[in-house]
């Protein structure tokens, strides 16, 4: 299998992830802005989940494309990373239907915890596969935001148990921090097309 039908699977798993997650956001009965403020909670949800997918369909798309050498471990870490992230639908809808319990978001959580550990072991697969100077080892360097996002998750997971709010503040911070441009994979693409 080629990385071009390791990256399409991947999204056309997310593209039907995030529309099992739209699908679950239902209309109210009743035409004014008043009726939707019982979903304020299941929008909220559906945005933060909406956002963490981008992030992680961004990041695998330009981790994919230092790929020079795919292998069977590669496809199952992929896999791997696509069950988690296929429980966000879920995760979410019970979390925002149930107004952030406590139960729910440290499911939420979890989930998140478990898609991080999923897309690390991923990068450590390509880089064995490719190298120890391959592009993905260069560009990640020290990868303190890859190993700062567990621990955040680890610390709202439990946060869950003294206040929701803790964790909701915890993993908006982990998808800002991943949201501000992360150049460091098409630095070093450039960076080897250009040598």
């Amino acid at each position: 299998m080629t990385k071009g039908r390791i990256e399409a699977f991947t999204d056309g798993v997310l593209a039907i992830i995030i529309t099992i997650m739209v699908l679950e956001l239902k209309v109210p009965h009743g035409g004014e802005f008043e009726d939707l403020k019982p979903l304020l909670p299941v929008f909220g949800s559906y945005i933060l989940s909406f956002i963490y997918l981008a992030i992680y369909w961004n990041n695998h798309h330009h981790m994919m494309q230092t790929v020079r050498h795919d292998t069977g471990s590669i496809l199952w870490a992929n896999m791997h990373l696509l069950f988690w992230l296929s429980l966000i639908p879920f995760v979410t809808g019970w979390m925002g239907e149930n107004d952030f319990t406590t139960a729910s978001v440290f499911l939420y959580g979890m989930v998140l915890l478990f898609a991080a550990f999923a897309y690390f072991l991923l990068q450590k697969l390509i880089i064995k596969s490719n190298g120890k100077e391959s592009i993905l080892a260069r560009a990640l360097g020290k990868d303190l935001k890859g190993k700062a996002s567990p621990i955040l998750y680890i610390v709202g997971i439990i946060g869950a148990f003294f206040n929701v709010w803790i964790s909701g503040i915890i993993f908006i911070l982990v998808a800002i921090i991943w949201l501000i441009p992360d150049s460091r994979i098409e630095k070093a693409l450039n960076q080897e097309t250009s040598d």
